[in-house]
């Protein structure tokens, strides 16, 4: 998987985006666990390191989890988990970055790779997402890579004892 990379162009200096490693466990528990990436995912508080070694060494084949490191420090994840069957085109994704690091391009090199991925390597058509509404960072990156607003599903997920909204958004990419 190492030859999929973020154009240099979409990458900050000294960034390498690559796919991740089940080594990789400890620095993306510690990026998981911040604050700032935890409110805007779905990711809950609390999970121990184990856990996130137990998710990496069970990412399937068709499933893509990259990572964005700088000097061997894990500043973003992203990744999909692709549909079977008749979906087989489809790949749900998430993503999240270092609460330090944000707003540093970070999430850019990261969704180039994966959309690369996916028009390039994998065949998968269609990449779509969820992201909470009043993400106006995350809205304005996904729109700047073709996603587009399909709805809104109200009261959707729990996020700091309240329901929040979702954003369904997709891409659409190239036919074969």
């Amino acid at each position: 998987m190492s030859d999929i990379t973020a154009p240099a162009a979409r990458r900050p200096d000294g960034v390498a985006v690559r796919a991740a490693r089940v080594s990789d466990f400890e620095g993306v528990a510690a990026i998981s666990a911040m604050p700032g990436f935890r409110h805007g995912t779905l990711r809950l508080p609390f999970r121990s390191p184990d856990e996130t070694r137990r998710f990496l060494e069970g990412i399937g084949s068709d499933d893509l989890l990259l990572v964005a490191e700088r000097d061997g420090a894990v500043l973003g994840t992203a990744g999909w988990r692709r549909a079977g069957g008749r979906r087989a085109h489809v790949a749900e994704i998430g993503m999240g970055v270092h609460d330090g690091h944000a707003g540093r391009g970070i999430g850019s090199a990261l969704l180039a790779a994966l959309v690369d991925a996916a028009d390039r390597w994998y065949g998968v058509r269609r990449l779509a997402l969820g992201v909470y509404t009043d993400n106006a960072r995350a809205i304005a990156l996904y729109r700047r890579f073709g996603f587009a607003e399909e709805g809104i599903a109200r009261g959707d997920a729990f996020r700091d004892g309240r329901y929040v909204d979702v954003l369904h958004m997709a891409r659409i990419g190239p036919v074969g």
